[in-house]
């Protein structure tokens, strides 16, 4: 039987995974030696928390709840949060929001903290962790399905991330607009959220639009445009494949490889001996994508 008069010590590794104005994402790990409650903390941000591993009770606003992969947490600036670990450590997902980003996705206050995790949420969750080398897009569009879903539950009535569809034509003018500046590669198009600003709509209808009128998401349009960047310069004969990804506002070298390889079919340098119409260029119909190789370090 666990000593209640013990002082709880609760030791916190945050790692924060990705980050832009306005939102940042942090998986944070949590190992104790007591079951009781933890001293008061005071929640600085607005915070959507999902337990990736484990299970803990929180309480806050006089309700006392239990986080599991099932069920997650909304919290709001000023909170007083106290947390127990009846089973353990855990494992979660943290992401915070500036109070400008989040009234834009969220709306006003919610009626509701706790949100219960279905498959649906579920998969959203991994899809942002698994995003987050591309915060500025892949990471953005999916932390857009996973704030919707959950802030659709907490709240009593229609939230930003509620179904909203304009006409046609001015979806098409919208998407006209985004295509024209990233095009022209202006500063804010290197985030959704950011472009969705310039164009003085909301992220949601910015994202939901590209489908609706290209059939693809608007993530994979940008890389569209960066991959075609990305072979100007490699048929130029760029071999400095770490300052082509730096360039072209990719996490590192491998997140370009996977990037072009998706789109082309061919890693970076497999394309560019394929471009000088060098033998060996590409892969034969039918054979493994070919590997990166010495030449892709350079």
């Amino acid at each position: 039987m666990s000593d209640s008069r013990r002082t709880v010590r609760l030791v916190l590794e945050t790692v924060e995974v990705a980050a832009r104005p306005g939102y940042a994402v942090s998986v944070v790990k949590c190992a104790e030696d007591h079951a009781g409650w933890s001293p008061p903390e005071v929640a600085a941000g607005h915070r959507i928390v999902l337990v990736r591993r484990g299970r803990f009770r929180r309480r806050a606003r006089g309700v006392v709840a239990d986080a599991d992969p099932t069920v997650a947490y909304l919290a709001e600036p000023g909170d007083e949060e106290r947390f127990a670990h009846p089973a353990g450590g855990d494992v979660c997902t943290s992401v915070t929001f500036g109070a400008s980003r989040w009234r834009q996705l969220a709306g006003d206050r919610l009626a509701r903290t706790t949100v219960y995790v279905d498959g649906a949420l579920d998969l959203a969750h991994r899809r942002v962790v698994a995003s987050a080398a591309d915060p500025g897009y892949g990471l953005a569009e999916e932390l857009l399905v996973l704030v919707g879903r959950a802030v659709t539950q907490a709240a009593t009535a229609p939230t930003p991330a509620s179904p909203h569809r304009g006409s046609r034509a001015d979806e098409r003018a919208l998407v006209a607009l985004a295509r024209e500046a990233l095009a022209a590669d202006v500063p804010a198009a290197a985030g959704l959220f950011p472009l969705a600003d310039l164009l003085g709509v909301s992220p949601y209808r910015l994202s939901r639009a590209f489908p609706r009128e290209l059939g693809v998401s608007l993530t994979r349009y940008r890389n569209r445009l960066r991959v075609g960047r990305a072979l100007d310069r490699l048929e130029a004969g760029e071999r400095r494949l770490a300052d082509l990804a730096a360039d072209l506002g990719f996490a590192d070298q491998a997140h370009l490889t996977r990037t072009v390889r998706e789109h082309a079919g061919e890693t970076p340098a497999a394309l560019r001996r394929l471009l000088a119409g060098q033998p060996g260029g590409g892969s034969r119909r039918g054979s493994r994508p070919a590997r990166s190789g010495p030449e892709e370090a350079c």
